[in-house]
């Protein structure tokens, strides 16, 4: 038995990886995913964005050790192999590239749950003004833009650019990656905070970030 492995449970959890690996892929190749086991049946796979949030998904299956990190690209290419006895064999460890303390798993607090749409507005526009001033990428002053503040459940929490380009690049909002696509009004985005901590959940995935930004950005 291999000391690392990875058992999906099946080909809908492989592509369902595969689709995840492949948005972190393309943000950067050279980046590293770190796999945790959640329950006997699930795992999440974290991931960074390049916006200094964190990308989580969760998908059903097992991971080996509990707790392992891996390049993103050579993981991605194992799952379109064929594995004999189920388990992929997530290359070798790449624990030491990992940077920085995942988010906690307890102590979230629901603040409110906002239309997903406005989000993804807010990251077309943030796209627009970027490629307005050129350079290579968004300015900082973009990034560490406050473009939504959510008031709920006893806190106030703003919500800058980098977390809302993340949740864009990652495609975890149904149409949001799609140009010219409208977003479900029903579609909502749920907001939670610790103290240190925000949190976006949409549908396909999480975004974190680090709570603590001066182009003016605004959603009609």
């Amino acid at each position: 038995m291999a000391d690392r492995a990875l058992v999906l449970s099946g080909p809908g959890e492989r592509a369902n990886l595969a689709a995840f690996l492949g948005r972190v892929v393309r943000l950067d190749e050279a980046a590293v995913v770190r796999l945790r086991r959640r329950d006997d049946d699930h795992l999440v796979v974290w991931a960074p964005t390049g916006f200094d949030a964190l990308a989580a998904r969760v998908v059903a299956g097992r991971v080996r050790p509990d707790d392992l990190t891996a390049a993103a690209d050579s993981l991605l290419h194992a799952l379109g192999a064929d594995v004999a006895g189920g388990e992929i064999d997530p290359g070798f460890a790449m624990d030491s590239a990992w940077r920085g303390a995942l988010p906690p798993d307890p102590g979230w607090v629901h603040v409110d749950d906002v239309p997903a749409g406005v989000l993804i507005d807010l990251a077309r526009q943030g796209t627009q003004v970027a490629a307005e001033h050129g350079g290579h990428g968004p300015p900082a002053s973009l990034l560490d833009q406050e473009v939504l503040a959510v008031d709920g459940g006893g806190d106030a929490v703003a919500v800058t650019m980098r977390t809302v380009f993340a949740l864009a690049a990652m495609g975890f909002v149904p149409g949001g990656d799609v140009e010219g696509a409208t977003v479900d009004p029903a579609e909502l985005v749920r907001v939670r905070a610790t103290r240190t901590w925000l949190r976006l959940d949409a549908r396909y995935g999480s975004v974190f970030a680090r709570r603590g930004g001066d182009i003016p950005l605004s959603v009609v």
